[in-house]
């Protein structure tokens, strides 16, 4: 049986910026990325805590070091610039795998959106 669990987390980072403009995407510093496992064009699901919206979206790279968290396209109309998101990942892997498997979680600072 296989089943779907929880592979990355970047828990409560700051939107820093939306952009309607754009083809659709979230694009994360890739420090970020980095650090919780996540990969450019990975899709991802995301939860606003400021407004109760979840989405899912696809990743693209944003410059290192920036704290950049930009919503693009479509899903610019579910955040605001300054809401606290939750991004995460998922994967498919066997029952037996998934019980001893630990996800890539990380805390950045919530005001800048780099790694603590």
């Amino acid at each position: 049986m296989l089943i779907e669990v929880v592979k990355s987390k970047i828990h409560r980072v700051r939107v820093t910026e939306a952009n309607l403009n754009y083809i659709g995407s979230i694009t994360i510093d890739e420090d970020l990325m980095d650090a919780a496992n996540i990969i450019a064009n990975e899709k991802v699901f995301i939860v606003d805590n400021n407004n109760g919206e979840r989405f899912e979206t696809y990743v693209i790279k944003g410059e290192r070091g920036s704290g950049m968290v930009c919503l693009n396209g479509a899903a610019a109309r579910k955040v605001q610039p300054g809401d606290i998101i939750i991004i995460m990942a998922y994967a498919t892997m066997d029952f037996e795998e998934a019980k001893t498997f630990k996800p890539s979680i990380i805390f950045p600072d919530s005001q800048t959106n780099k790694l603590i």
